[in-house]
């Protein structure tokens, strides 16, 4: 345990973050499986919609570095693009 209070404070701030940046990061994730997961590609539009907003928000406020945002942007886009040209295929 911290001996001076200004060491207590830091601790409580930093368990407030880490909650707050473990939120995000899932939220990230879960959005990214979803992506994979067997729903219509409409839906999937949508979620990619929201996937970006939340990586740039995550990037904005330093949860993430941008480049990670970026790439993680790029590999949803190429999935959802191959997706897409799947469905046309076998229509």
């Amino acid at each position: 345990m911290p001996n001076h209070v200004s060491c207590e404070k830091r601790l409580r701030q930093e368990k407030k973050r880490s909650a707050r940046n473990h939120y995000v990061r899932m939220t990230i994730n879960t959005l990214a499986k979803r992506m994979k997961s067997a729903i219509s590609l409409e839906e999937k539009e949508k979620l990619l919609a929201e996937a970006y907003s939340q990586l740039d928000k995550a990037a904005k406020s330093h949860i993430i570095h941008k480049r990670t945002a970026s790439r993680r942007k790029a590999r949803i886009s190429a999935y959802f693009n191959s997706e897409k040209a799947d469905q046309k295929e076998k229509k």
